[in-house]
């Protein structure tokens, strides 16, 4: 290539989002974070919902902020967000209201056993492979069951980044990436999954044609570049489920690999050809999400470092300010294996007392109550560990093959110490880094779209030799092997 290459990544997670310039020269890809803000969830009168105005407007600062630099000749542009959520547009292709948060009270179990009385939970896995997360976008929609004024009005369903991407460009798309997250999607066809839609009596007319990663969208609309300059980017459909994106960004040159995406969730998987939907991916609850390549990703959604974030968000709030690099030291020094939690228990979804939630927990069942910063912190790294092995023997046991080693990326791997302890739960090597995955991924879709680089596995091995990769060996597997049935009965007791 004749000059570098410069794309625009819009990075939006569940608390914050960024702006990152991505520059490939034909070698290397390097990253220049431009722009950062924080995304707050709105409560209000008890619903939770997104900003998207607020996300909309910073968007636009970040492509300002190109403008108004050296970058103001990148060539793309490319959003990705975090799953399920999505917003309405009614006929005249205005937004209905900002789109409800996922961890919403009103997403509830009882929710979901109603829609199951109207599709049996199995025949609705054998037909979208979709892990049972009581977020999911199909009981989002089936709580407008008694507001059905909602979905009367609705024209078009966007999920968050198809719909921003709506508001640069004017283009609605669905890629498909995002749309997986729904439980809406046949797995196997990879596309809408009609017959559900239609036993649930939403619009099909709502649900747009999906589009595959490096789709274009076309220019910013001229009302847009109004506001942010004058700038010549088309606008381009990543992996827009930023796990998809994380997971292109996995420096493997290995095609067998499980990958874990570390942030505040946890996505836990390896990339497979087909969906697997069989008697024991139902019973283990594993997701098939679309990749890029015409790959599924395989994986489990776990409840991540959020634990330990909300945990240090309570300490906060009670006049405590603590580092994570300092509650890292404080766990470390803790004692191991002294007490578990499950942490996909439901009861660690939601905001709140998270230490109380996890002393609660510990007490109810029958195990030592962490009582230190550091117990409740290492308390979090151990069951998180515990649960990546007791993911990836799953993931083993369904595919018929043992993953020789694990990739983490994200921003997870800057807790050393929980990537450590991954390795020894597991007893398997692991490889950490890229941090900036997601962000990556994100770039090397928009490179692809523009055919500067050749697909996934060359962006693969651009990426491994951009970017440092920390390499940890497994070490005390037997202390952890003699726990690790302790922790199976915690979850078990747990579940009752």
């Amino acid at each position: 290539m004749s000059k570098t290459l410069k794309m625009l990544a819009i990075d939006l997670g569940a608390s914050s989002g960024r702006g990152i310039v991505g520059k490939f020269d034909g070698n290397k890809i390097t990253l220049e974070e431009t722009h950062r803000f924080t995304n707050d969830p709105v409560n209000l009168n008890g619903a939770l919902y997104w900003d998207m105005l607020k996300l909309f407007t910073e968007i636009k600062h970040a492509i300002s902020n190109c403008v108004l630099s050296e970058d103001k000749d990148i060539r793309s542009i490319s959003i990705d967000t975090w799953g399920v959520d999505f917003g309405f547009l009614d006929a005249s292709g205005q937004l209905i209201g900002n789109p409800y948060n996922y961890r919403d009270p009103r997403l509830t179990h009882e929710l979901m056993n109603e829609l199951f009385r109207i599709i049996p939970k199995e025949e609705l896995y054998k037909i979208t492979g979709t892990q049972f997360l009581n977020f999911n976008s199909i009981y989002q929609l089936f709580s407008f069951k008694d507001r059905p004024y909602i979905l009367e009005n609705a024209k078009d369903m966007l999920f968050v980044p198809d719909l921003l991407k709506y508001f640069l460009t004017g283009t609605k798309q669905t890629e498909y990436t995002i749309a997986s997250t729904s439980q809406l999607l046949d797995a196997k066809s990879r596309s809408w999954a009609w017959d559900v839609i239609d036993k649930l009596g939403f619009p099909k007319s709502m649900f747009g044609n999906i589009v595959q990663p490096g789709t274009s969208a076309g220019k910013l609309l001229p009302h847009v570049l109004d506001e942010v300059g004058s700038i010549d980017a088309e606008v381009i459909s990543c992996a827009s489920h930023d796990t998809a994106s994380a997971v292109v960004a996995v420096p493997s040159q290995d095609d067998d690999f499980v990958y874990i995406s570390s942030g505040t969730w946890s996505l836990m998987g390896k990339e497979i050809p087909e969906p697997l939907t069989g008697d024991l991916a139902y019973k283990y609850d594993l997701t098939n999400e679309g990749g890029t390549d015409g790959k599924i990703r395989f994986l489990k959604n776990i409840m991540g470092l959020w634990i330990e974030q909300e945990s240090r968000r309570q300490w906060a709030r009670e006049g405590e300010k603590i580092s994570f690099d300092a509650l890292s030291d404080m766990a470390m020094a803790s004692k191991p294996h002294a007490c578990f939690i499950n942490p996909d228990d439901l009861v660690f979804q939601t905001p709140g007392n998270m230490p109380r939630r996890i002393q609660e927990f510990c007490k109810r069942t029958g195990q030592y109550v962490p009582e230190t910063k550091g117990e409740i912190v290492r308390c979090i790294f151990d069951s998180l560990a515990m649960c990546y092995r007791s993911t990836v023997e799953r993931i083993d046991a369904i595919t018929g093959k043992k993953a020789p080693f694990i990739n983490i990326v994200g921003g997870g791997t800057k807790e050393v110490p929980l990537c450590k302890l991954t390795a020894d739960a597991c007893g398997r090597p692991v490889y950490t880094g890229p941090v900036e995955a997601t962000a990556l991924g994100n770039i090397a879709v928009q490179a692809i779209a523009l055919g500067e680089i050749k697909d996934t596995k060359q962006a693969r091995e651009i990426i491994a030799n951009s970017f440092e990769i920390s390499y940890f060996e497994p070490h005390d597997t037997a202390m952890w092997d003699e726990s690790y049935e302790r922790f199976k009965k915690i979850v078990e007791i747990s579940k009752q």
